[in-house]
């Protein structure tokens, strides 16, 4: 009774009147299904549109929109070595090329330094790649650390102010010029001797006769390969001399890195 002066109105199972159960004339509310005639865009929602049960298209359907879209084909995933392929789209270039490192190119540059004495292609440096001589004076500066000589400093030093010298020199006394990246790259490879040279030296004393001999012979070989490559691609047949001489001021001072430890033999002061 208390229910009903509450809340003015009791069924016959004591619950409220506010409480209908559903069929009691009240029609419940509709969300998705049972729209009119089936289709939920009556609704008027702007985002509706047909249930996926049972539309779903094949597999190979939507990536073939997708790869038609994109003028190419997703290839399947593989392991961790498709990161260093191609492993996109159709035509894209491998992650190597896209950074510059071209292993045939390096290999063709390394052996024409090598053999200086065969003719150099006037077309050689048309892919001036610093890849090789990053490696070379990695290699070069390592040499160095295994024979108690960590001269990295002095490496990276007379380095960069050898390539920007030379890169000078040569604009002022040619008229075709160069850009500095091809003219690192021509010393980074042309040093390859010389890597030769302190890699000898961490198992032989080069301060010696035989080691001085040795030294200016990789001096030479240095020099002429890479004056041979600036006269071909500059063209500067008549001026190989004055280009050789300051080239090989450069490579004396990487042999000097080379032979001597800078130890004054001095006991120190106590």
């Amino acid at each position: 009774m208390w229910q009903q002066d509450s809340y003015g109105a009791s069924s016959s199972n004591g619950q409220p009147a506010y409480y209908t159960p559903q069929g009691a004339g009240v029609e419940p509310l509709q969300f998705y299904g049972g729209a009119v005639g089936g289709d939920p865009s009556a609704y008027g929602y702007p985002g509706s549109r047909p249930s996926l049960d049972g539309n779903m298209a094949p597999q190979g359907s939507m990536a073939h929109s997708v790869s038609g879209a994109f003028g190419g084909s997703i290839q399947s995933q593989g392991g961790w070595w498709t990161a260093f392929g191609t492993g996109g789209l159709e035509g894209e270039p491998p992650l190597l090329q896209e950074l510059g490192i071209n292993f045939s190119h390096i290999h063709a540059k390394t052996w024409m330094v090598l053999n200086p004495l065969r003719q150099v292609d006037s077309g050689i440096m048309d892919d001036g790649d610093l890849a090789g001589p990053i490696i070379f004076f990695f290699c070069f500066g390592v040499s160095l650390l295994f024979s108690g000589k960590p001269n990295f400093g002095y490496i990276y030093g007379v380095g960069l102010f050898g390539c920007l010298s030379i890169y000078a020199l040569l604009n002022l006394m040619s008229g075709r010029g160069i850009d500095a990246y091809r003219t690192a790259s021509v010393l980074g490879y042309c040093l390859l001797p010389m890597v030769g040279v302190s890699a000898i030296n961490i198992v032989v004393n080069l301060e010696a006769t035989l080691g001085y001999l040795v030294t200016i012979l990789s001096i030479l070989w240095c020099t002429y390969a890479a004056s041979g490559i600036f006269v071909a691609v500059l063209h500067m047949t008549e001026q190989r001399l004055l280009v050789a001489y300051p080239v090989g001021l450069l490579y004396g001072c990487f042999a000097l890195l080379t032979v001597f430890s800078g130890k004054t033999g001095v006991p120190p002061v106590k």
